[in-house]
């Protein structure tokens, strides 16, 4: 995982792989509302596979032929998997989608009914894993590891480090897009996401990123494949700007940045943060993850700050998972810690070289960020790991929304295959 340097338990890990196939890797919603069966918003229990959440929730926009911004859900699901997840149309009557059925590409629909209140993203509890992890030699011994390291994390909690879905695997690059922003490098950000091809990608992409990196816009469009959406959407506005004025200019990059859709836009720079975000875990964890340190910013459950604290006071609430100590989202107005760690925090931002304020993004501000404190840990519950017959290790386990099940599987493995 980009960054994490620190690990809380101290087994070898039992290596293998995840995701040998995506049907390895299953996720399921726990949501925070379940829908009623009246009201004018349609809700839709969707099971996909090899298809991002944004992917689908932009076709069935298409397919109704209606505006994007009508569609909600609560959470990103990862691609590389089979996963469970609500997703809301809003004033849309369900008898509308029964022709719609069979036309998605590996998306199924499990249920549809109606719902007062549309769905908001953020509005679940968090997500449950049952996830294989193959390539092992010993599996009996592997899952007795593995069953003790879950148990372990669960009195102490899990480094709540931000996983490769944060920032693209194999082209990890969508941190690299968010510094271009806080730089205030219009045209470098856009660039970054189009062009800038990475050893990883297929050799036709690598060619239609090359051709944008060498000027060439038209040929990039050519080349560039149907499935590179957003590049292409990002394209076809440059191409009428160009056209329409012959020139490209920060005017013509701030278009292409809106062609997208804005969870998309947006985790530009969260995806910056989090790269920044891991380092200070990183450092955090090494003084105890479940330990109150001076100096800390304790948060609760509701990400709310805890103030005038004793010692003692602080260290009960964080042993019980009432509270938490946290590591900043560095952002324009996010507070750092006091005494050494407040010196450790922001070592990192003198070391990136930039300050609070580059976060104000001030040719895009609706892509800057305030920046928050973030929990350096999360619970984890339900937690199970058992030996298959045919020589795996099956591994379930929930953890709250906004948390990385990858960061689970790094402290059960130790490996890189996360």
């Amino acid at each position: 995982m980009l960054n994490a340097e620190t690990f809380v338990t101290k087994e070898k890990g039992i290596g293998g792989q995840i995701r040998v196939k995506y049907e390895d890797f299953y996720v399921e919603e726990i949501p925070e509302i379940i829908p009623t069966g009246e009201g004018p918003n349609t809700w839709l229990f969707i099971e996909k596979l090899g298809r991002t959440t944004l992917d689908v929730v932009l076709d069935i926009a298409r397919e109704l032929h209606l505006d994007r911004k009508r569609m909600g859900f609560a959470g990103m699901k990862d691609k590389k998997a089979i996963t469970r997840q609500w997703i809301c149309v809003s004033n849309f009557e369900p008898e509308n989608l029964e022709s719609l059925k069979n036309n998605f590409h590996n998306v199924e629909f499990l249920k549809v009914t109606k719902n007062q209140k549309k769905l908001r993203m953020g509005q679940l509890i968090g997500n449950k894993f049952k996830i294989l992890i193959k390539d092992i030699d010993d599996s009996v011994y592997a899952a007795e590891i593995a069953q003790s390291v879950l148990e372990q994390l669960q009195k102490v909690g899990t480094p709540n480090y931000y996983g490769w879905q944060r920032f693209g695997k194999p082209r990890t690059n969508t941190h690299l897009v968010g510094r271009a922003l806080i730089d205030n490098d219009l045209e470098k950000t856009v660039g970054a996401y189009i062009g800038n091809p990475y050893p990883g990608e297929p050799d036709n992409v690598k060619i239609a990123r090359q051709a944008y990196d060498d000027g060439n816009l038209e040929k990039s469009y050519e080349l560039m494949p149907t499935r590179m959406r957003y590049e292409r959407m990002m394209l076809r506005t440059l191409l009428k700007e160009q056209k329409k004025r012959n020139v490209l200019d920060d005017a013509s990059y701030k278009k292409a940045l809106y062609a997208l859709p804005k969870p998309l836009s947006r985790m530009f720079v969260h995806a910056y943060q989090s790269y920044l975000f891991n380092m200070a875990v990183s450092q955090r964890v090494k003084l105890g993850i479940d330990k109150f340190v001076e100096g800390d910013i304790v948060i609760d459950n509701e990400e709310h700050l805890i103030n005038d604290l004793s010692i003692d006071g602080a260290q009960e609430l964080i042993s019980n998972f009432e509270a938490h100590p946290t590591a900043p989202l560095f952002g324009s107005k996010v507070p750092l810690a006091a005494g050494e760690l407040g010196v450790m925090e922001n070592q990192i931002l003198v070391d990136e070289g930039i300050s609070h304020e580059n976060f104000v993004c001030p040719k895009f501000p609706k892509l800057g960020s305030h920046g928050l404190r973030r929990a350096i840990r999360f619970k984890i519950w339900d937690v199970s790991a058992k030996s298959t017959s045919d020589g795996n290790v099956l591994v379930e386990f929930s953890i709250p929304k906004g948390c990385y099940a990858t960061a689970v599987l790094r402290e059960i493995m130790k490996n890189e295959t996360v």
